[in-house]
């Protein structure tokens, strides 16, 4: 009865080791089938991400463009026009000049005409009309 009752033992062990060992290799091969599906899953969302990403990258790419090319459009407009202006307010200030000095010009040419009248007058006052002067008859 005791080997009985050691060979039940060792059976026993037997089919608990067996069964254990079954267990261990379906818990690995379920390990392996989930980090595999999780792999894909990640692949998937990586690829997935960087389709997205590209996409995103090539629409900003093109606005950008399109909004530089609308900026540049407006800035040489706008370099244009004040060109232009600049221009205009440079022949409209040298015309006011010219006309400035050729107005001053006048004034004094005849403010000096009239001083020279006022200066003649003044003199023929002091020395009387059209007397010679005394200095010929001075005895030497």
């Amino acid at each position: 009865m005791k080997k009985l009752g050691l060979l039940m033992l060792a059976a026993a062990v037997s089919v608990g080791i067996a069964v254990a060992q079954d267990t261990v290799k379906q818990d690995t091969k379920d390990a392996g089938h989930a980090t595999k599906d999780a792999g894909k899953d990640v692949g998937h969302a990586t690829a997935t991400g960087a389709k997205d990403t590209g996409h995103a990258t090539k629409t900003a790419a093109k606005d950008t463009g399109h909004a530089t090319k609308t900026a540049t459009k407006d800035t040489g407009h706008a370099t244009k026009v004040a060109a232009k202006d600049t221009g205009h307010a440079t022949e409209t200030g040298a015309k006011d000049v010219g006309k400035g000095t050729e107005t001053g010009a006048k004034d004094v040419s005849k403010g000096t005409e009239d001083a020279g009248k006022d200066v003649g007058h003044a003199t023929k006052k002091v020395f009387g009309g059209d007397k010679k002067s005394s200095d010929s008859k001075t005895p030497q």
